[in-house]
């Protein structure tokens, strides 16, 4: 396989707070990538980094053959880095369908496609049939006329998965997709991501508390500690693991993060 994402080596400090320590990995293209760790780890900072949203001190990264350490958010978004965050980040005074509408709208202008005039109102039949084959996508069609700020915890992540598809991205990064989440809703989101994965050939790189969902949708493991990565590899891999094992405080790593 074909790495699309590679992380070299990167620094990252609060103040005299360091919390990355030389983090390196390398996310192959089409896979699912898992990031794990106890609260503290670090994986939501390395996930800041990774996508733009913050700098750091030392250390490369590289997306897709193209040094992007330096590049803001929004220029890796418009590479094709998609985003979810733990906590949706929707617009939600507008409906369901015209948040799909100004995430098609937005990559089309980013990208040079063709895109409808800024000051346009009736949305264009293209633009509508994009954003009505997303809504099925992502299991929201009959709440396209739904105000987002009325949607449940499930519906707003599910919509915020929309836009972030909505962007076409080559990988997609998604920092905790289930948080919050009824069982049915995890069992739904996961299975959502594993439908659009197979017939996407998407690349996913996730953090998430919830084994099950872990051990469902990754082909590879990361595991780090204080800012440190301690293992990477496969499901049995990482189980296997006596410092794995340790740092879960001997439970099995079945259950460390419930």
């Amino acid at each position: 396989m074909t790495a699309i994402l590679s992380v070299e080596g990167v620094d990252k400090s609060y103040g005299t707070h360091h919390i990355l320590k030389s983090v390196s990995l390398t996310v192959e293209d089409g896979e699912t990538f898992a990031v794990i760790g106890p609260n503290g780890a670090g994986k939501t900072t390395l996930f800041k980094v990774m996508t733009g949203e913050i700098g750091f001190e030392r250390g490369r990264i590289v997306y897709d053959g193209r040094d992007v350490s330096r590049a803001p958010a929004h220029e890796r978004a418009r590479l094709g880095m998609g985003r979810t965050f733990q906590v949706a980040r929707i617009f939600p005074d507008v409906t369901v369908a015209d948040n799909l509408t100004v995430a098609v709208e937005a990559r089309r202008r980013s990208r040079g496609e063709s895109a409808p005039a800024w000051y346009r109102v009736a949305t264009r039949a293209d633009i509508r049939a994009e954003v009505e084959a997303r809504l099925l996508d992502v299991g929201l069609a009959d709440k396209a006329a739904v105000e987002a700020k009325f949607l449940s915890h499930g519906d707003k992540k599910r919509l915020e998965f929309g836009i972030a598809l909505a962007g076409r991205p080559r990988i997609l990064m998604l920092d905790e997709p289930t948080a919050g989440m009824s069982p049915t809703d995890r069992i739904a989101t996961a299975d959502l991501i594993a439908r659009l994965r197979a017939e996407t050939g998407l690349t996913v790189v996730m953090t998430e508390h919830d084994m099950d969902v872990i051990f469902g949708l990754a082909d590879r493991i990361l595991v780090m500690n204080y800012g440190e990565i301690i293992a990477v590899g496969s499901i049995e891999e990482v189980r296997a693991n006596p410092l794995v094992r340790e740092v879960y405080l001997g439970q099995e790593i079945y259950h460390a993060e419930r």
